[in-house]
């Protein structure tokens, strides 16, 4: 069995965790975070915790950036690092609305070269391996070919920064709103990149993720052939906090010239 089986199957394993949760307690299970609507709860701790247990017996020398932990960016450098989000869409997750998912992406000096994105409640887990393809369930995946006239558009809100990025964020999305089918927002950005792997949504936008909302979902957009940068069309620094726009190379290059016409005016990029 291969390594990316061995964490298929500890990625599904972490599923059932999620799969066991009868409701969340607001008295005792949830802790908030700082930012706008940015919450913790026990069972993501739980999560994190199993997987980073049952990663390092497979591979003892593994060092994490995990969410929900303190983490030092340089150890994205190592052999194996292992880049975590135990629970995307942790309001999802409180108020049961079934599109959270586990995130999990392996780094090589520097470099992605595995990423697993599962969620539990439809069974869906996508996988890539570098040089391998993109692959939902074992089935290989591939971005759409669609024009941004008849495209499909993910996005994400940034609520924890609403106050430095809502406005700018809805002006762009009017912007692509007016150019693109349709839009759409899971509360899950992990997903959201996945199913633009999938070809399900055509591309993805969002102002500022953590490295842990995009590692996995960049390794499946890349291997399903499509391209994924930040607002200025460079390559994301996985450390760091970053903008995030993916679709196939035509969408990718439409969005990044819809969202030029606003990022000039915005004085934090």
């Amino acid at each position: 069995m291969t390594n990316i089986y061995i964490l298929e199957k500890i990625v599904r394993n972490a599923g059932k965790i999620m799969l066991g949760v009868d409701g969340v307690d607001a008295d005792g299970d949830i802790c908030a975070k700082s930012g706008d609507a940015n919450y913790v709860t026990v069972f993501d701790v739980k999560v994190q915790n199993y997987l980073i247990g049952e990663i390092k017996k497979v591979f003892p020398d593994a060092v994490f950036l995990a969410e929900e932990q303190d983490n030092d960016p340089s150890v994205l450098q190592g052999d194996h690092c292992f880049i975590i989000d135990p629970i995307d869409g942790t309001t999802n997750f409180i108020r049961n609305y079934k599109q959270s998912s586990i995130s999990v992406a392996m780094f090589s000096g520097g470099k992605a070269v595995l990423g697993i994105v599962y969620n539990p409640y439809l069974d869906e887990l996508f996988s890539a391996t570098e040089g391998n393809g993109a692959f939902l369930n074992g089935e290989r995946i591939f971005v759409s070919e669609k024009s941004l006239s008849e495209a499909v558009i993910g996005f994400g809100s940034s609520p924890y920064y609403k106050e430095e990025l809502g406005r700018k964020t809805f002006d762009s999305l009017f912007s692509i709103f007016m150019r693109c089918a349709d839009v759409r927002r899971t509360g899950s950005a992990a997903i959201d990149l996945a199913n633009v792997a999938a070809g399900r949504i055509d591309g993805f936008f969002e102002m500022r993720l953590s490295p842990w909302d995009i590692a996995a979902g960049y390794i499946l957009i890349k291997e399903a052939g499509g391209v994924i940068t930040d607002l200025y069309g460079k390559d994301m620094d996985l450390s760091a906090q970053s903008s995030v726009v993916a679709g196939s190379l035509k969408v990718h290059g439409a969005l990044l010239s819809c969202l030029k016409q606003h990022r000039n005016r915005w004085s934090w990029l």
